[in-house]
């Protein structure tokens, strides 16, 4: 079958098979990134790190609940001498995994105009997309001591390029695919109708999708692919339709979503099959103030409450933690 690129709606999915024994399986991906003012426009400049400290708690805790957490790391954070103290030796005892994350804008090298559409990293010309992905991958692995297999674009902005970048990059799994949302209104990817499978972007060179997971619930849910994109000019209706119990569009993730909720998500998901269910916030929601979802320490009390709700039942349903080269290793290749 010939090479997807991500940003297309794949019309005859190649979904990745895996061994029979292995199950469903759940990973937890971090969106491990620079604090900035989510209100004001994007800046080169204006950000800090000082919620990196806070990385050494969640690791400690999802050690505690045996879970390995996946770190998408940027370039601020990548070159950061304290993340790189924190989570080098949790890496290396494989008790946590690094990643990709590309923000261009904060990227090396310099070449173009910060603007919003300059900072879906698959906007820019080929030629700088690549050479901002190899200086943040080659820093990570200087940093980090590890080669990361998995990649996701900040902003989920990736572009016809992409791909190809990734494979040739040693990367084997993209997860920029947010299903179910849209961000074209900026200049970005549309997701609208994407798979939730895992899906073969290239398989000569063993590079697959794997999206965060999204599902619809509720009486309504199997139109919701169609019906929740058509509220947009009224989004007071899908609040309304998610008050009233007939359609909700549910991630998996703590930022803006309740633990009752996202139990209702893993049923679903549980129930249509997923191989994988993926699991994603941003770092910055691990300090109060810095994200709109952790305002004060009772909402980072929350976020926590949040993770051992969701581990808990994910356990009871027999949904296993993994982690990325196990999941590559489970792939079947027949």
């Amino acid at each position: 079958m010939a090479a997807v690129r991500i940003p297309d709606l794949p019309s005859n999915p190649d979904f990745v098979r895996f061994q029979p024994e292995c199950g469903q399986r759940f990973v937890l991906t971090v969106d491990t990134e620079e604090e900035f003012d989510w209100l004001k426009p994007i800046a080169r400049e204006e950000h800090t790190v000082h919620t990196v400290a806070r990385l050494a708690k969640f690791q400690e805790f999802c050690e505690g609940q045996q879970v390995v957490p996946i770190y998408l790391i940027d370039y601020p954070i990548a070159t950061s001498p304290a993340a790189q103290e924190i989570l080098r030796p949790a890496i290396a005892a494989g008790k946590a995994e690094v990643g990709v994350q590309l923000h261009p804008w904060v990227n090396p090298p310099h070449e173009e105009d910060v603007t919003e559409y300059n900072t879906f990293a698959g906007n820019l010309p080929h030629d700088l997309e690549r050479a901002k992905f190899r200086t943040l991958r080659d820093a990570i692995e200087r940093g980090f001591g590890a080669t990361p297999l998995i990649y996701r674009a900040g902003r989920y902005g990736v572009g016809p390029n992409s791909a190809d970048i990734l494979a040739d990059g040693g990367i084997a799994i993209d997860s920029s695919v947010r299903s179910s949302f849209d961000y074209s209104a900026g200049g970005g990817p549309n997701f609208r109708g994407f798979p939730l499978r895992p899906y073969w972007l290239n398989r000569d060179k063993a590079l697959m999708e794997m999206p965060l997971t999204t599902v619809y619930w509720g009486p309504l849910r199997q139109l919701g692919p169609w019906l929740y994109p058509q509220m947009w000019r009224v989004p007071r209706l899908r609040g309304v339709l998610a008050r009233i119990g007939l359609l909700e569009r549910i991630p998996l993730t703590p930022e803006g979503v309740t633990s009752e909720e996202a139990i209702r998500g893993i049923d679903i998901a549980i129930d249509e099959g997923l191989p994988v269910l993926v699991f994603s916030f941003h770092s910055p929601s691990l300090a109060p103030g810095y994200t709109p979802y952790v305002r004060s320490e009772d909402d980072l009390d929350r976020l926590y409450s949040w993770w051992r709700d969701v581990f808990g039942y994910l356990k009871q349903r027999g949904v296993a933690n993994t982690r990325v080269k196990d999941l590559i290793a489970s792939v079947a290749l027949a």
